[in-house]
């Protein structure tokens, strides 16, 4: 089952997106259509609120008076923590039961206004967001709901800001023109994407091998990383030591394999043996084999990791799982902080890279270029660890 959460601004049009993904096959999850199911006539979401703000709150026919209800729950902030301790549990509780009930082979989109403002991100294999400029979500919500100019600017203004959202999307949507054009885009998302990511959840299947090709810096690569990181923090928990933003994407001004590599730290092995089935649910699926660090030291032992790789077709992860238990986890750091403080050896080490990736283009695998460049990094760690003894670097 692949989980994606479907969110925008008021007057963004998420609906029309999330109408096309239906007509796919995707299982929508309304969350406000389940805040109205939940205080229906008859249910005890409703018997709540008139216990918690009086019978006042009721129509005429024994339903919801909304602007009633409104008018005192939003009074004071007192009123509406009580409100929302009422609401969001029940719908929470029914979100759940819904995502059970969907087939294990499910793309679940859940549709949720407050995704951002409430930090629910990491809880989706993938976030997309549908947005338009605001002048025309402006002119939508007082043409087509009837609403005040200066009302419907206020409640885009009390919503999450375009950078906010932008920070937790993997896929934003521009609605801001015709409709077939954003139709388009939903369509190509559901093909290109969402399938394929369903399956290598489901059936744990790393993405297929590539030639490295280096790409210019991308000044957004930080923030993919936390997005992934964000998902990997939830899905590690406790046994979770630290994760951290490795490699050459998490190096300022430095050309890359456009690829996410990742580290999570932890106590020892085994607990990363325990969280494998967790971090692939999320959606980083464990790469099969031994996988080891090359050790500093002539004839001593490699260093033993797990690896784990995303599954998104369209968003390359490598996530190395590590522990105290050797020194890679601390090397990885090292050479990560010693690089980024020299532009110097990170101006060679870009040089080095570029004319590997030309030399192994045809491979099929980054294996060779790896290999190639690993005696340029094992050098490099003493120069780091001097740079690491003269300043008093720690991790």
């Amino acid at each position: 089952m692949l989980r994606v959460g479907l969110t925008g601004g008021i007057g963004a049009g998420k609906s029309t997106a999330a109408t096309r993904l239906a007509e796919h096959g995707a299982v929508l999850v309304d969350s406000d259509r389940i805040a109205r199911e939940v205080v229906e006539p008859g249910t005890p979401g409703l018997a709540a609120v008139v216990a918690a703000f009086g019978e006042d709150v009721l129509a005429e026919d024994g339903s919801l008076n909304r602007p009633a209800l409104a008018a005192k729950a939003f009074a004071d902030e007192e009123s509406r923590k009580r409100l929302n301790g009422i609401v969001h549990p029940l719908v929470g509780a029914r979100t759940a039961e819904l995502m059970a009930e969907a087939a294990p082979d499910a793309v679940v989109v859940h549709d949720i206004p407050l995704l951002v403002e409430g930090n629910l991100a990491p809880a989706y294999h993938l976030v997309v967001i549908v947005d338009a400029p605001m002048e025309v979500r402006v002119r939508r919500l007082v043409e087509a709901r009837g609403m005040a100019e200066d009302d419907a600017r206020a409640r885009i203004r009390a919503q999450a800001s375009d950078a906010q959202r932008r920070a937790v999307a993997d896929v934003w949507l521009d609605n801001g023109g015709a409709q077939d054009i954003v139709l388009a885009d939903v369509d190509a998302l559901w093909a290109d994407r969402l399938v394929p990511f369903e399956a290598n959840v489901r059936l744990r299947r790393p993405r297929p091998p590539m030639s490295p090709v280096i790409s210019p810096y991308d000044t957004t690569w930080p923030m993919q990383a936390e997005r992934q990181l964000a998902r990997l923090r939830q899905a590690a928990g406790d046994r979770l030591l630290r994760a951290d933003h490795l490699g050459s994407t998490s190096v300022p001004g430095l050309p890359a394999k456009d690829v996410l590599d990742l580290q999570l730290t932890v106590p020892s092995l085994a607990d990363a043996d325990a969280l494998a089935g967790a971090i692939s649910d999320a959606g980083f699926p464990l790469l099969e084999g031994e996988w080891v660090d090359d050790p500093q030291e002539d004839g001593a032992a490699p260093w033993p990791k797990r690896v784990h790789v995303g599954a998104d077709p369209k968003r390359a992860v490598n996530v190395h799982v590590r522990s105290p238990e050797t020194p890679s986890w601390r090397l990885a750091l090292l050479f990560r902080d010693w690089i980024r403080a020299h532009p110097a050896e990170r101006d060679a080490y870009a040089e080095l890279k570029q004319q590997l990736a030309r030399k192994h283009a045809a491979d099929g695998t980054i294996e060779r270029y790896a290999d190639e460049k690993q005696g340029w990094v094992n050098a490099a760690f003493t120069r780091a660890e001097a740079w690491a003894a003269q300043t008093s670097w720690t991790p």
